[in-house]
């Protein structure tokens, strides 16, 4: 009986791990890294983080209508931004794992390829192109920031009906489609694989290939810290939001980028050798699969953003909003005394 209950679970076990949904699933997150961090990270910036500063207690109404539509805001905008500069880059990666003689040197080829692998499955290719797609968000950290905060005052608008005076701000957008036609993709491609093809980049992913687990939550730390740092730096200098809401604002990131980070880290440190044994597991059920490291690699990507996101929108906005408010106070009564 037990051994027979064993084997039905170890049986459910298998059928989840290697079902067609979640496979394909892992593949696209591995293809469309950035786009799937961006994509959570609006999801909770629209619904969990306004919700949970909304519900703040002891808070002014008007710093928490300026940290939802912050939140509002950055997901926005920072989803835009990845779908129009990421969205091309990952596409031009894929290019290249799919025929990497047209677009990389036969040396780099043979100096990035592992002995008895193909070249899409070496560590040190693999880590050199999700560096490609990821810091995307590292790029465009500074123009994010700046297009959050002229975003801002339009939010309190039209959702608070709050103005820093009675010209109504003005925003407009023109919502075009871009294109990405196959000339300018190829030409993304080639430059990629220009990139790649330098000797000091292949020497430096050579030498961190076993970081290839981490990378993700690296760049998204660096991100995250380029991000709140610009965003306090554009804040003070706006003269679109109200000059006493801005430092409960700045406070408010920077809190919630500091816990993010050193939480974040922290619990997947902790997660991380869980994911490995789970890894190995996953491994032996879809040995064979010759998109394994592409489900790898997917693992490793949803590993540190839902982590990342569920502190950020879910867990700390409470905290950070009421921290936040109680830092000003402090410093607006000192200032008074």
């Amino acid at each position: 009986m037990q051994v027979n209950k064993i084997s039905r679970d170890n049986s459910n076990f298998t059928g989840l791990l290697n079902n067609k949904i979640l496979l394909k699933g892992l593949e696209k997150v591995s293809e469309h890294g950035t786009s799937f961090a961006a994509g959570t990270s609006l999801a909770m910036s629209l619904t969990v983080r306004p919700f949970a500063i909304h519900s703040t207690p002891d808070v002014e109404k008007e710093n928490k209508q300026y940290a939802i539509a912050n939140s509002i805001g950055s997901g926005i905008i920072k989803f835009g931004i990845v779908e129009a500069v990421a969205l091309p880059i990952e596409n031009a990666v894929k290019n290249i794992d799919k025929n990497p003689e047209k677009y990389l040197k036969p040396q780099t080829i043979k100096n990035l390829q592992e002995t008895s692998k193909k070249l899409v499955e070496s560590k040190s290719y693999k880590l050199s192109t999700q560096i490609m797609k990821l810091s995307t968000g590292f790029i465009t950290a500074i123009p994010k920031s700046m297009l959050t905060i002229a975003l801002i005052p339009v939010i309190m608008d039209k959702l608070f009906n709050i103005r820093k005076n009675d010209k109504k701000q003005k925003f407009e957008t023109q919502n075009k489609d871009i294109h990405f036609t196959g000339s300018i993709n190829e030409n993304i491609s080639k430059g990629i694989g220009k990139l790649i093809d330098n000797i000091k980049f292949q020497n430096f992913v050579k030498k961190h290939k076993q970081e290839d687990k981490n990378i993700a939550k690296h760049i998204t730390a660096a991100t995250d810290i380029l991000l709140t740092s610009s965003f306090a730096y554009q804040t003070n200098k706006s003269d679109k939001i109200k000059d006493n809401r801005k430092k409960a604002l700045i406070y408010n990131n920077v809190i919630s980028t500091a816990i993010t980070l050193i939480g974040g880290y922290g619990i997947d440190n902790i997660i991380k050798n869980k994911t490995g044994r789970f890894i190995e597991k996953f491994s032996k059920i879809n040995k064979g699969d010759p998109k394994l490291h592409k489900y790898i690699e997917g693992i490793n990507i949803v590993r540190p953003a839902i982590i990342f996101a569920g502190i950020y929108y879910g867990i700390l906005p409470i905290f950070s909003t009421y921290m936040a408010e109680k830092i000003d106070k402090y410093i607006e009564n000192k200032e008074k005394a």
